[in-house]
């Protein structure tokens, strides 16, 4: 028999840890749960990173799991949540590590994905699983949680807190006049292959420069790749054309910048999902990545998309052959965006009036 779901919930947890860009594509199922029971508690466990990024939202409690703490830090989550039994646990974190903190929660039903969506065994964890929701974004398949303990609006919301004190910072490093912004890398994982080439980034912020007078503000982490990028770029391209704050900002300043930028301009990252929630237009760089699962979801339409292309080139199969996801790692896969492509979007954001954009 199948464990009954709450029918007015009275506290919820979400289980996601990571990372930036899911959170901000997880936000909107926070928002259609409030709307539907504005009375009910929200207790989310998430991410060291991913809490500085959403820290404030409003009517969430935020419980915070440091990942180097490993099971010290779960047994310490477990200890703080002992008298806390919840109505209901949506588990969407398809990872064995949030899976064994799932243990230590008390709940009177677990939620999970499908079989199909779920991985590292999640099913095992779970009492109840979503429907099937074949080929669904990334955003979609975090709102099936919401559509199956009966939440009616599914209109995405955001509101994302950006405290005054985020905004200076962003006008300390890139000043009053309009520019664009540009986050060229993406983590720095292992086989990631995100990345567009410098050379096709540099081309695009000389346009921008010299053609609608403006700069451009590169973000990014501390890691050695992101700052050799920064370097490069900034060599390639005119004095004045590139402010570096690569490796300078802290997240909140992250969202402050993208929310005063006239658009965004970045691989399949926690940026375009960050410039996505706050509605700053966004040119998302697709070719390792299938977009229709992970583009920046209200601005699906700008995408440069390469995915197909990659498919074919790399994997040696058509996009409908393989698994709804499937990244193409292969490191020649970001080389098949054309700076044309990416010219062309751009010339069409900046062609539209910034508030309407």
């Amino acid at each position: 028999m199948k464990h009954p779901l709450p029918a007015s919930p009275e506290h919820l947890c979400v289980l996601r840890l990571s990372a930036l860009g899911d959170v901000c594509n997880l936000v909107p199922t926070v928002r259609a749960l409030q709307r539907q029971w504005p009375q009910a508690r929200i207790t989310w466990i998430i991410g060291k990173a991913e809490h500085s990024l959403l820290a404030g939202l409003s009517g969430v409690e935020f419980v915070v799991y440091d990942k180097a703490t490993r099971l010290a830090g779960m047994r310490e989550i477990w200890r703080r949540l002992d008298d806390t039994r919840f109505d209901a646990l949506l588990h969407m974190q398809q990872s064995i590590r949030a899976s064994i903190l799932s243990l230590g929660l008390k709940s009177r039903v677990r939620i999970g994905y499908d079989k199909e969506r779920a991985k590292d065994w999640q099913h095992l964890f779970t009492q109840r699983r979503l429907p099937p929701h074949p080929r669904a974004h990334v955003l979609e398949s975090f709102m099936d949680f919401a559509r199956l303990l009966g939440v009616e609006d599914t209109t995405p919301e955001w509101n994302l807190p950006i405290p005054d004190g985020a905004y200076q910072e962003a006008r300390r490093l890139s000043g009053d006049a309009p520019y664009l912004l540009m986050s060229p890398c993406a983590n720095p994982r292992l086989r990631n292959f995100r990345n567009w080439s410098a050379e096709g980034y540099a081309a695009v912020i000389e346009h921008a420069w010299r053609q609608h007078g403006l700069a451009t503000v590169l973000s990014g982490g501390a890691s050695t790749q992101e700052r050799e990028m920064g370097a490069r770029l900034r060599n390639l391209c005119a004095e004045g054309a590139v402010i570096d704050t690569i490796g300078a900002t802290s997240l909140k300043g992250l969202l402050a910048l993208i929310d005063r930028a006239r658009g965004v301009i970045a691989p399949d990252s926690g940026p375009v999902h960050m410039a996505n929630a706050l509605n700053t237009p966004t040119i998302g760089l697709y070719a390792t990545t299938n977009p229709q699962r992970a583009a920046p979801y209200r601005f699906q339409d700008r995408v440069v998309n390469r995915y197909p292309d990659a498919v074919r080139a790399y994997l040696h199969k058509e996009p409908e052959e393989i698994p709804w996801g499937q990244r193409v790692r292969h490191p020649d896969a970001m080389s098949l965006i054309r700076v044309e492509d990416v010219i062309e979007r751009l010339d069409a954001l900046l062609a539209e009036p910034p508030n309407e954009a």
